[in-house]
């Protein structure tokens, strides 16, 4: 049993939405292909990852710095014990070898998005759904039953009230029952009045979540603050640099509802370091840790032994990314649910074709690795990067 490849190609996901702090109009992800000499149906095993949006396409680290790591060991290293599958550990172990501590910068990544495609092989080499897989190896009981929210909400040319309340309106007919929009990226007045829009169109229906992207400073992250605690709201996210622990421990005094962040924390050391420096509160935040940007799975589940350390309860977790390794990750670890994008960043975003979302939730489809063969344009995309 060996990897016989690792293919990557750099793909637009261009839209012309902005948020407080970049526009999306040059965006790109990286798709990969981990090829393994393992045949299931009379194909090859192939698994596949792409890295989450907001991070740039990583071809550059992959091809140059990655990808030979992982072809030049010794096969056998990176098996497991029994010599049965895949170890998914241990081609981490590869990944990062002759790697320094710290300044985690792009490479997490990179060796994210690989880590998400050895995955997704690893389960299918065992025929199985990956949140089955991860559910049996932590003794648990898997429930295919997952909370999602529909994120949108962006600043786009031409978007007034009326479109915004149309977006919203829709992730509510669609069974969301938590929709969130973007703010800081306009006047406070001018957001307050975004806000009372959405708020007035999804009633009682859905509630409402506000994500400023890390774009304040902390003046006008309290300003925000005492402007947004009228309202009952899902949470108030990223208010801050992501690496601001102290902009974030004090904003907590001026706002007592739910806060969430952590999806542009890349590393446990740093989750570490928000759960001790940041303020958070763990009977009401959230965190949002993305395995795709952070070093992948293996990395995500010694950041869920953090917080168990520090008495956090991993059902406070709703992943950033929007992609179905979280939602595999949410339903087979019990995380608090996952973010969704009903519309946006396709074909990456949503869940596999026929999935439907009810009264806030999805349940999984027993599909074999991630799932994406189960989305109709997104296996399009992954069987032209295997042929």
């Amino acid at each position: 049993m060996r990897i016989l490849d690792i293919r990557e190609v750099t793909k637009p996901i261009a839209s012309p939405i902005r948020n407080a702090y970049i526009d999306f109009s040059r965006m790109t992800t990286s798709l990969v292909a981990v090829v393994t000499d393992v045949i299931r149906d009379g194909q090859p095993v192939v698994g596949y990852g792409f890295n989450s949006n907001g991070r740039y396409g990583q071809g550059g680290l992959i091809r140059e710095r990655f990808r030979d790591r992982v072809l030049d060991a010794d096969p056998e290293s990176l098996m497991n014990d029994a010599g049965t599958n895949l170890d998914a550990h241990r081609i981490w172990g590869a990944l990062m070898s002759n790697e320094k501590p710290g300044g985690h910068g792009e490479r997490s990544v990179a060796v994210g998005t690989i880590d998400m495609a050895v995955w997704d092989a690893i389960a299918k080499i065992e025929e199985k759904p990956l949140f089955r897989l991860l559910a049996e190896r932590q003794g648990r009981e898997a429930d295919p039953r997952v909370f999602v929210y529909a994120a949108g909400g962006y600043y786009y040319p031409g978007k007034d009230d009326a479109a915004l309340r149309a977006e919203m309106r829709g992730y509510v007919e669609r069974g969301y029952t938590v929709v969130k929009m973007k703010i800081g990226g306009a006047p406070i007045a001018q957001d307050q009045r975004r806000i009372e829009a959405v708020l007035a169109e999804i009633g009682s229906r859905a509630q409402l979540a506000v994500d400023a992207n890390g774009r304040f400073d902390l003046e006008t992250a309290i300003a925000y603050a005492r402007m947004l605690r009228q309202y009952p709201l899902f949470w108030y996210e990223e208010a801050g640099d992501p690496l601001d622990y102290a902009l974030q421990a004090a904003l907590s005094e001026f706002y007592p509802g739910p806060m969430a962040t952590g999806e542009n924390l890349f590393s446990h050391q740093d989750a570490r370091n928000l759960l001790r420096y940041g303020g958070m509160r763990p009977d009401r935040d959230w965190l949002q840790f993305d395995c795709a940007l952070s070093y992948g799975l293996v990395e995500y589940l010694r950041t869920l032994d953090v917080l168990e350390q520090f008495g956090w309860s991993r059902h406070r977790c709703i992943p950033h990314g929007g992609h179905q390794m979280s939602l595999n990750i949410a339903a087979g670890l019990g995380l608090g649910g996952n973010e969704s994008y009903p519309d946006l960043f396709q074909p990456y975003g949503g869940f596999p074709d026929g999935v439907q979302v009810i009264d806030g939730h999805i349940t999984m489809p027993d599909l074999p690795g991630i799932g994406f063969e189960g989305k109709a344009d997104l296996r399009l995309a992954m069987r032209e990067l295997a042929a």
